[in-house]
């Protein structure tokens, strides 16, 4: 552990704020190396596997809704989407209203590979819960939940949901 010191009272100074960056862009950076050996294998990359996620987690999601849950390019979506596709990991139907619109779903081989990243970053994800205790995971929530702009809150509770 790296420290369990609290934050101090000055907690919006600086380097206090620096601190929770750096911590942040550590933490994550070890959350997603714990799958890379995975979509290594699968000759997939970190985009590939943020698609595969949110997709498993809102079956039928449109093209549209994940674009903007990804915040990416069309154009990145596309190749994303077209290699996980092509590698029968997920699977594209018209909608029923507007046959325009691709929904999107994981075929039984894309849901098999999402519940293996998925139990990566759950036991990586409930090792630092446990060490950290209910009040500090609450809070840190609290904290992940500010970070996010206003617009896009309903969005993220969307998943909550699904």
């Amino acid at each position: 552990m790296i420290s369990s010191a609290s934050a101090s009272p000055l907690f919006l100074r600086e380097d206090e704020i620096r601190r929770g960056i750096e911590l942040l862009y550590f933490g994550y950076a070890n959350l997603a190396r714990s799958i890379d050996e995975e979509l290594s294998r699968q000759n997939l990359g970190r985009a590939h596997h943020r698609a595969l996620y949110f997709i498993s987690r809102q079956p039928n999601l449109t093209v549209g809704e994940l674009l903007a849950i990804l915040a990416i390019t069309k154009q990145s979506l596309g190749r994303v989407l077209n290699d996980l596709i092509e590698r029968g990991f997920v699977e594209s139907r018209a909608g029923s209203v507007d046959r325009r619109q691709k929904l999107l779903r994981l075929t039984e081989e894309g849901a098999a590979l999402e519940g293996r990243l998925f139990d990566g970053l759950r036991s990586c994800m409930a090792a630092a819960y446990v060490q950290a205790g209910q009040a500090s995971v609450t809070g840190f929530w609290h904290v992940l939940e500010g970070l996010i702009p206003e617009r896009d809150r309903l969005m993220v509770a969307s998943l909550r949901e699904a």
